[in-house]
């Protein structure tokens, strides 16, 4: 792959560029280039873009693209595109589409055949996963938590036994809430990573099971402060714990027969070692 200090911008492209999620030093020389040589870039809040263009002193045409308008405007800004521009697609931190605007603008250009570039740059899911001490060979992002408690449950219910790094974003209001529900459902010594502030002056990457960051969470009200990742620790199958099933027989053959009789039918009927039913017997059938 070759390698060059700058870049030129093609006609008739979208690009989609990754600006910094909190520290300014990370925008890439690439990002500027582009920036600063397109007609016209889309932004999420293009206030908030202004800012970040000013402090660079680029100072492209920037359009307004967000969750409210991207469907209606996307005809528009393929219309340009088609003409020859060149358009820059931006969010106001991070990499665009990852929970921000972009998808029905980008699904649009792939229809029309029109030229999609790509950069890569700062994203908050992997720059949190990388530090989080979770396994990163696999992992889920599932975006932003439903707004209320049922909601968040259910999803919860539909992950419980997913074996993967899950990934969650979540605003400083609603973080105690969730970590409550998620507690409720996958249990107080499910191992959760928060991370909030990436790259920021109070960077926190902090790890602990439920029943503990949730109190740790309550010691101080600056640690629900910011932009927060929460990455939780998929679910572990114990190979040595009893099927449910061979529980419940063991539990209804020893209210007729001794404990090691019931524990060697049960052991043959679903195929399980008997000691093991017999320990679990004394322990809490006695």
């Amino acid at each position: 792959m070759s390698e060059t200090n700058s870049c030129s911008v093609d006609v008739a492209t979208l690009y989609i560029v990754p600006t910094p999620i909190g520290n300014l030093a990370d925008i890439t020389h690439r990002a500027l280039d582009v920036l600063a040589k397109v007609d016209l870039i889309a932004a999420e809040d293009t206030r908030h873009t202004s800012r970040l263009l000013s402090h660079f002193a680029i100072s492209t045409r920037t359009f307004a693209l967000h969750d409210h308008n991207e469907q209606q405007k996307a005809d528009v800004l393929i219309e340009k595109l088609r003409q020859g521009s060149s358009i820059a697609l931006v969010s106001d931190a991070g990499t665009p589409l990852i929970s921000d605007p972009g998808y029905h603008l980008v699904t649009r250009c792939r229809q029309a055949g029109v030229k999609v570039v790509p950069l890569p740059g700062a994203c908050a899911v992997i720059t949190a996963l990388s530090a989080s001490g979770l396994p990163s060979d696999r992992f889920s992002f599932e975006g932003f938590l439903p707004a209320k408690s049922k909601g968040r449950q259910d999803t919860f219910r539909e992950l419980i036994e997913d074996p993967r790094t899950l990934i969650f974003y979540e605003s400083p209001h609603r973080i105690l809430d969730s970590l409550v529900d998620m507690q409720a459902v996958l249990g107080p010594e499910r191992h959760v990573v928060l991370a909030r502030e990436l790259t920021k002056t109070f960077e926190t990457i902090h790890g602990a099971p439920l029943g503990e960051l949730i109190p740790w969470l309550g010691e101080d009200s600056n640690r629900i402060r910011g932009e927060m990742v929460l990455l939780v620790a998929g679910h572990r199958v114990d190979k040595e714990a009893l099927p449910a099933e061979a529980l419940r027989t063991l539990k209804i053959l020893v209210a007729e027969l001794p404990l090691k009789k019931a524990a060697a039918m049960a052991a043959e009927i679903h195929g399980v070692k008997k000691n093991a039913l017999y320990k679990w017997g004394l322990e809490n059938l006695e």
